[in-house]
């Protein structure tokens, strides 16, 4: 019986993976990308290639510990894929401070193809060829979620490739079609929430109480950004790729005013979903140990628990958010701003808006999860588990 069971959620899981995959594949071809399609008969495609031969190199290093230089090489190339597959080219390699790829013997590379209409090409090197490490990074990640975490281990991997998964090609399509950002957002964040905490935790109150209190908090981190948002007058156009996103929209009718809302309800989901299981499971384990605990005392276990994640979460977020600006900060810093032009420039609006509206949202969100936790748990854990 048990493994009848079993065998019906394996069957039920594939197809499910199956319908799901081929909504996805449907929703991106029926849609395609026409921002990126090069017109007339001159086109730009990237290949691979191999270095045969370094026969020059002009070059002057720029600094010893790290192999930088500037300069110019010239080298044989062999392309390794596309229409002109194995043919062989000489080709020259500038070295700058904003395009520094410097080839070695055998090493792979990536080069853009520009043909003109006439059919002849040129040759330049685009750039590393890391896939490869790219590919083994992630499986080692992989390989060490499931080593590690056992079963749990793997449903996390599954989790994050779901994940994935939506944002890439149902999230991002669906604004590039121009549904609203925000309703596309939330709709991403419900899926993604019931599948990887369901796939995590299976079916028990723990999960139900985490999925609500992550919901809750999303929404709460959308409240937040609205009324800052307002009153500091930040919208989507503030964005620092705007220019590039009006063009877009122009082809695509992508709404760019919502941008800035739905990218902090995504950024706010990670957190939001980690405090909000652990404090529900912690719930869960209190009430295990003890089934007369009242639901005060047990309220009072999960703010406890909360308290000591959101100091360390706020930081995490806001810690995140410095280090992917952390080239602009210097640059900031090193042009010595006023105050007045500093705190008032948009990236920085920006960036406060994104570290705190996450930062306040773990805050708001440890008593309202541990509410429902008590709740849930103490009314249904004998129907769920």
């Amino acid at each position: 019986m048990r493994n009848s069971s079993r065998i019906s959620k394996i069957l039920l899981f594939i197809t499910a993976t199956f319908l799901f995959g081929a909504f996805l594949y449907n929703f991106n071809v029926s849609h395609p990308v026409t921002y990126n399609i090069q017109k007339g008969k001159a086109n730009v495609k990237y290949e691979k290639a191999q270095v045969l031969e370094i026969k020059n190199n002009s070059l002057k290093q720029f600094n010893e510990s790290k192999n930088i230089y500037f300069g110019s090489q010239q080298v044989k190339l062999k392309i390794l894929s596309g229409e002109h597959k194995g043919e062989i080219k000489n080709v020259t390699n500038y070295l700058s401070d904003t395009h520094n790829v410097y080839l070695k013997q055998n090493m792979k590379v990536i080069v853009d193809i520009a043909t003109s209409g006439s059919g002849s090409y040129s040759i330049t090197v685009y750039n590393y060829y890391r896939a490869p490490v790219q590919y083994a990074f992630i499986f080692i990640f992989f390989a060490l979620l499931c080593i590690v975490g056992g079963k749990k281990g793997f449903r996390s991997v599954l989790g994050l490739i779901f994940t994935l998964c939506c944002v890439i090609f149902l999230f991002i399509p669906m604004l590039y079609r121009g549904y609203s950002p925000v309703l596309s957002a939330i709709l991403i964040i419900v899926i993604t929430t019931c599948v990887s905490l369901f796939l995590l935790n299976g079916r028990s109150t723990k999960t139900l109480s985490a999925i609500l209190g992550t919901m809750s908090g999303v929404i709460i981190a959308g409240i937040i950004e609205v009324i800052f948002g307002y009153f500091a007058h930040l919208t989507g156009l503030n964005l620092t790729q705007v220019e590039s996103l009006n063009m877009i929209s122009n082809v695509s009718g992508m709404k760019v005013y919502g941008l800035l809302t739905a990218g902090i309800l995504i950024a706010s989901l990670g957190a939001v979903m980690d405090i909000s299981i652990s404090i529900a499971s912690s719930i869960q384990e209190i009430y295990i140990s003890n089934p007369k605990i009242s639901r005060r005392e047990l309220f009072n276990s999960g703010l406890n628990v909360g308290k000591d994640m959101m100091g360390t979460m706020a930081n995490t977020l806001i810690l995140a958010f410095a280090g992917a600006s952390l080239s602009m900060l210097i640059i900031i810093y090193s042009y010595n701003l006023s105050y007045n032009q500093l705190i008032n420039m948009d990236m920085v609006s920006l960036e406060i808006i994104q570290g705190l509206t996450g930062s306040m949202t773990i805050i708001f969100t440890v008593p309202i999860v541990s509410f429902i936790s008590t709740e849930i748990i103490t009314r249904l854990y004998d129907r769920f588990n």
